[in-house]
C-alpha cells in the first residue's frame, strides 16, 4: 500500500472498484486544516475522468503495471492490430482504449500499459509528438502571418486539424497527438 505522497501523474491505482491512472495531481496545504491532495483520474476501462481528493497521508492500493512497446500494424472491424516488438506477437485492442486514435500512424512505435497481474491492456499512450504530412487543405497564403489565422487540413490518417495559413499540401507538420495541436512544420 501507498500513500498520497507517492502520487504522480501516470501512477495506476484501484479506486472505486476499477483501475484509474493520475492524469493531474496538485499537493494543497492550506494555511488552515490538513494537507490534501486534489487529483483527476482516468478510468482505464472505460476512459471516464473523475475528479478526487485525498485526505494527505491517506492509503492507496497501486496498481502494478508493465509497459510494453509494440507497433501499430492496422485496423479494421475487430479493432486496431499491434505487433510486440520483442516476440512478434499480435493483440487486437478495442478502440476505447485509446486516446486520438485518429493520430496513430502505421508504423508507428507506442506503448501498451498492462496489468503485471492479469496480463491485460490497460491502455495505449501515443507519442507525446507525431510529425505527420498535410493530404488536403486550401493554397497558403503568404505575408500574413503577424495573427494567429488557422485552416482546416486533413493529414495522412484522415484526422482534421488546424493549421496556420502558410502550410500547403505535402509540407510535414509535428502535432502534439494529446490535443492535435499544431506545433511546427518540419522540414
Amino acid at each position: 500500500m501507498a500513500s498520497t505522497s507517492d502520487i504522480k501523474n501516470g501512477l495506476c491505482m484501484n479506486y472505486n472498484h476499477d483501475v484509474y491512472k493520475v492524469v493531474e495531481f496538485l499537493h494543497v496545504k492550506p494555511g488552515k486544516g490538513p494537507a490534501f491532495v486534489r487529483t483527476k483520474l482516468k478510468s482505464l476501462t472505460n476512459g471516464k475522468v473523475v475528479d478526487n481528493t485525498f485526505p494527505a497521508g491517506h492509503k492507496i492500493d497501486v496498481v502494478r503495471v508493465e509497459r510494453r512497446i509494440f507497433q501499430f500494424l492496422y485496423s479494421d472491424d475487430t479493432g486496431f492490430h499491434f505487433m510486440n516488438n520483442e516476440t512478434y506477437d499480435q493483440v487486437a485492442i478495442e478502440e476505447k482504449l485509446i486516446d486520438n486514435s485518429k493520430f496513430l500512424k502505421e508504423g508507428a512505435q507506442i506503448e501498451i500499459l498492462y496489468h503485471a497481474d492479469k496480463e491485460i491492456p490497460l491502455s495505449i499512450e501515443l507519442p507525446q509528438y507525431e510529425i505527420f504530412e498535410i493530404t488536403q487543405t486550401d493554397p497558403g497564403a503568404k505575408g500574413n502571418t503577424a495573427t494567429n489565422v488557422t485552416k482546416p487540413a486533413k493529414i495522412e490518417t484522415g484526422a482534421e486539424i488546424k493549421v496556420p495559413i502558410f502550410i500547403n499540401e505535402g509540407d510535414k507538420v509535428k502535432i502534439e497527438t494529446a490535443t492535435g495541436n499544431y506545433i511546427e512544420r518540419v522540414k
